[in-house]
């Protein structure tokens, strides 16, 4: 689609970036028409670009960046994939990305080479002047993940003998403020956090107001070394808007924001679908090779778990040579009770995540999840009992694959729920490992019991 001028628009009605748009970027490239470029990319937003860049060859990222020169947008790295911003910033010269880090917020910073090597940190953060790497510095210490790393360092604190009026001219005058910001924090002269103020408060104050009588002292300060995901959790639980981080002494030393926390739980819930999936870590900007041999381990372990369940089969070889009806059949089993078993550990493993199964409600769940699959397991029992004696004209076979439907839902929804709460207490990370688990289980139970039972009762 073009605008009355002809130009391309950027993003369909799915809000995805239009091939004309890329192609006419690509073909700028191609070209070397570098007014043509500058006039596309100049006036995206950070947030496009971003989504431009990646969709463009590692080879055209280099020309982009290189023909947009100092009018390339430094918001735009924060925004990048990972692999993508690596790649990047290796094109870019020392100089540059140093400069483009001075534009950024503390915490977008922190995020842009926290990756890096360490050499390649070093030399970055030397070209910074002294109090801004000083800033980064102590930031890249604190623990990856951890409020530390996504706090912003940029802040207002003031002290509570200051009043309304004198902060708010404080403000005024101050050139080295936040670009935004939604609260200011009262501390004592050693800096340890005292209170905060909203900026509604301050505003609505009159100006002799001292500052303390204005701070709100019910506050939810985030430990500097408190895991992302905590901070998330602390953030939804008492809906903030920004927070304030404290070290050991109790000494404020950053703030985070609201669209910190996005990110997080963004990041945090690709995480643990990607590990339930065997692929966590993943891009779709990784190379073959990257992706094919980080598959790798995943798929061996799910073919030692298959091996398994083909060993239990052949323990029943004479069964199966008697009745070909069940080699027919026992595939239902096994898939039921595996579709079975993957709802009740995706719901564990989320609930786990976000803190909602715990000691005080564990065996209410259990008994819950027991519960639901028994229930579909005499439903779906009467089901292909019904199916079975139709197609195979056997009500004995209807009966045995209705008890082994039942006994392998029954034993799915128990390992969809105990795996996962049995590998969190043992402090293993469940999204990674319960897939594995709870397949070997469903395979193993549904084909021992559909086949065992087949022995006992058909031949």
């Amino acid at each position: 689609m073009q605008d009355e001028a002809g130009e391309v628009d950027l993003r369909d009605e799915e809000g995805e970036i239009r091939p004309e748009f890329l192609h006419a970027v690509a073909a700028a490239l191609d070209a070397g028409e570098a007014a043509k470029l500058r006039d596309l990319a100049l006036p995206l937003h950070e947030a496009d670009l971003a989504d431009l860049i990646e969709l463009l060859r590692p080879e055209q990222r280099t020309m982009l960046i290189a023909t947009l020169g100092e009018d390339f947008d430094a918001a735009t790295l924060p925004e990048l994939d990972e692999a993508v911003r690596d790649q990047v910033l290796e094109t870019m010269p020392t100089e540059q990305v140093a400069e483009a880090l001075q534009q950024l917020d503390s915490d977008d910073a922190v995020y842009v080479i926290e990756d890096l090597d360490k050499e390649e940190q070093t030399d970055i953060l030397a070209k910074l002047p002294h109090f801004e790497r000083l800033a980064l510095e102590r930031s890249l210490e604190y623990p990856e993940d951890s409020a530390g790393r996504i706090m912003q360092t940029d802040l207002i604190a003031v002290p509570p003998f200051w009043s309304v009026g004198q902060t708010i001219d404080y403000m005024r005058e101050a050139e080295d403020l936040p670009d935004r910001f939604y609260e200011l924090f009262v501390v004592d002269p050693a800096y340890h956090l005292l209170g905060s103020v909203a900026l509604n408060s301050l505003l609505r104050a009159k100006r002799p107001t001292s500052i303390d009588a204005v701070t709100e002292r019910d506050i939810h300060p985030i430990p500097v070394e408190a895991d992302q995901e905590a901070v998330a959790r602390q953030f939804e639980r008492y809906n903030l808007t920004s927070a304030p981080v404290v070290d050991g002494g109790g000494r404020l030393v950053g703030v985070i924001t609201a669209d910190d926390i996005v990110e997080v739980v963004q990041e945090e819930a690709s995480e643990d679908i990607l590990r339930m999936g065997g692929v966590a870590g993943e891009r779709v900007s990784d190379s073959v090779w990257r992706t094919a041999s980080h598959r790798f381990a995943w798929l061996f372990a799910n073919l030692i778990t298959a091996i398994l369940a083909s060993v239990v089969i052949s323990l029943f070889e004479a069964t199966i040579e008697q009745m070909v009806a069940l080699a027919v059949l026992m595939p239902i089993v096994a898939s039921m009770g595996g579709n079975a078993g993957t709802q009740t550990m995706t719901v564990a493993v989320r609930a786990l995540a976000t803190q909602d199964i715990g000691p005080a409600n564990a065996l209410r769940v259990i008994w819950r999840e027991s519960a639901v699959g028994l229930l579909n397991g005499l439903l779906f029992a009467v089901i292909m009992a019904a199916i079975a004696f139709f197609w195979f004209g056997s009500d004995k076979l209807g009966l045995v694959i209705g008890v082994a439907m039942i006994v392998n839902l029954l034993a799915a929804a128990l390992a969809g729920i105990l795996i996962p709460l049995g590998l969190d207490a043992l402090g293993l990370d469940p999204a990674i490992a319960s897939g594995v688990f709870v397949t070997t289980v469903t395979d193993v139970v549904g084909f021992f019991a559909f086949l065992g039972l087949a022995a006992l009762w058909l031949v």
